[in-house]
Order: C-alpha cells, then sequence, then structure tokens
C-alpha cells in the first residue's frame, strides 16, 4: 500500500483514547486556523471540531502542529484530540469527512500514547512557498499560488537563502504581532528550485515565527528579480530590522507541507504535494 493509502483500522478505540490525524486543507476562504471568538468567522480548527463532534455526538477540542494564518493552506497539517467517546479510526475519518467542507479533508486518523503532543512533540515543520513567474497573471490556480510577473533567478535565491542556516535571531523576518518570547529558530534547510514557470522555496526548521516565512519569502523574491543585490539576505539577518527587509509575501501559495515527528511514534509518512507540483 502506499503512502497515499494509510490503512483506516475499523476496530473502535476506547473513549479518552488520544488521537492523531493528518489534515489537509485549502485556507482561500478560513480566516486561519484557530478559532475564533466570533463563530462566524470561519476558521479551519471550527470546521473540524464541528465535524468531530457530529462523529462523537460530544464537544471535541483540536491541538494542531501549526497555527497557519490566513489564506495559508496544510497540506500536512497534524492535530491531536482525546476521543470522548469509542470511535475507530476510519469512523473519525470517513465520519468527520461527512461533516466537513470539502476544502477540508482528513487522510488518516491513529491513537497515540498519551503524552504525545500535535504542537510540543514535533521535531520540525517543513513550509512550501509555490510562486508561479509568467509575465501574465494565470488563470488557474486562483489563491493556491503566488504570482510574480519579474523574472526571478532561482538559483540566486538559493545561494543567498543559505546564510539562514542554523540557529540564528529572525528578528529582520518576524512579524510585529509576534508572540513569541524570542526570535531565534533554527533552520535545518532550506532551498529555491524553480520547476518550469514554478519557483518552489521550501524552509524545514524546529520552529517559526510568525509571518517569517512570508517575509523570507518577500525578501528573496527582492533579490531574485534583481530589486536587491546578492549578500542583501545576511545583511538583514545581522541588522536584526524588520522595516529594512521587503514587504510580507502574499499568503497565496504558502503550505504547510510536513511535521517531523519521532520514529516511536510510527505517524504515517507524508507523500509529496501539492499534486500540482
Amino acid at each position: 500500500m502506499t503512502d497515499s493509502f494509510p490503512r483506516l483500522s475499523p476496530e473502535p478505540l476506547p473513549a479518552g483514547s488520544r488521537i492523531a490525524c493528518r489534515v489537509e486543507y485549502n485556507g482561500s476562504r478560513f480566516n486561519g486556523w484557530q478559532i475564533q471568538p466570533d463563530p462566524d468567522v470561519p476558521t479551519v480548527q471550527a470546521a473540524l471540531e464541528a465535524a468531530l463532534f457530529a462523529v462523537a455526538a460530544a464537544p471535541v477540542r483540536v491541538h494542531c502542529a501549526g497555527r497557519t494564518d490566513t489564506g495559508v493552506h496544510g497540506h500536512a497539517q497534524v492535530i491531536h484530540f482525546d476521543a470522548p467517546a469509542s470511535r475507530s479510526p476510519k469512523a473519525w475519518v470517513m465520519g468527520g469527512n461527512g461533516n466537513l467542507p470539502l476544502d477540508v479533508r482528513l487522510h488518516w486518523a491513529q491513537a497515540v500514547p498519551e503524552e504525545f503532543h500535535a504542537r510540543f512533540s514535533a521535531l520540525s515543520r517543513r513550509y512550501r512557498y509555490v510562486i508561479v513567474n509568467t509575465p501574465i497573471r494565470p488563470a488557474l490556480l486562483p489563491g493556491l499560488v503566488t504570482w510574480q510577473r519579474f523574472p526571478l533567478d532561482a538559483a540566486v535565491m538559493h545561494r543567498e537563502a543559505q546564510c539562514m542556516l542554523g540557529e540564528r535571531d529572525f528578528s529582520a523576518f518576524r512579524a510585529a504581532s509576534c508572540q513569541s518570547t524570542t526570535p531565534m529558530r533554527n533552520v535545518q534547510e532550506v532551498a529555491v528550485e524553480r520547476r518550469g514557470d514554478f519557483v518552489v522555496i521550501e524552509i524545514r526548521a524546529n520552529a517559526f515565527l510568525h509571518h517569517m516565512v512570508r517575509n523570507i519569502a518577500g525578501s528573496l523574491m527582492a533579490v531574485g528579480s534583481g530589486r536587491q543585490q546578492a549578500g542583501w539576505i545576511a545583511e538583514l539577518l545581522e541588522g536584526r530590522d524588520r522595516t529594512k527587509a521587503a514587504d510580507t509575501a502574499p499568503p497565496d501559495g504558502l503550505y504547510l507541507a510536513e511535521i517531523e515527528y519521532p520514529d516511536h511514534y510510527q505517524l504515517p509518512p507524508t507523500p509529496y504535494g501539492p499534486a500540482l507540483l
């Protein structure tokens, strides 16, 4: 069986079991992940909790690996919840999807140890930022990619990005509204690659600051288009001044692509995505 077809057990799990799930969503019409005080504001968390309530016939509170902003997509968001009723993994997935809008899907569910936490047990997160680089805005994929009409040199962007590797102060790429107690983050991998008309930025780190990936993407596009010179990204990191960096890139095209957990949890591997690439 391929990675895209994990087995969904029909055997019921006891009430009180901790359940982990992979969630995929198109964030275009949602006001981000986190549930809002106003029930009329659509969020991914609210949609999931309502769907799981319908399966359990009881309230369900879900916790995620990483909160995404308005318009940002989730290819491999991971959640956990404590089941208020005895249901099978198959029932959680199929019943949940039956009560979810089509732009949110559960892909698998499985029992995990009580100490598992979708956020705090994660070793790293990988984000993917997809840019379509054409002189004319494409008619297809609205909201799913960012459009950049100026030619981008992906090789230059890749070289510039390598200065971000390691444990560094990312104040230059931190939103003013960021609530983290520290600007330090450990970037474990960063790559920029051209794939036809697409330029794809991938960043893996232990965690991310608010708007960090979009702020990095905006500055990398400034260098890739020739509006800034080589070496500028390193200068921004050293200067730690958000006002000196480029504008925040749009949320369109940003995907939470993968969450890494310790092997002993035995979570299904994440298939490559989005499918368009």
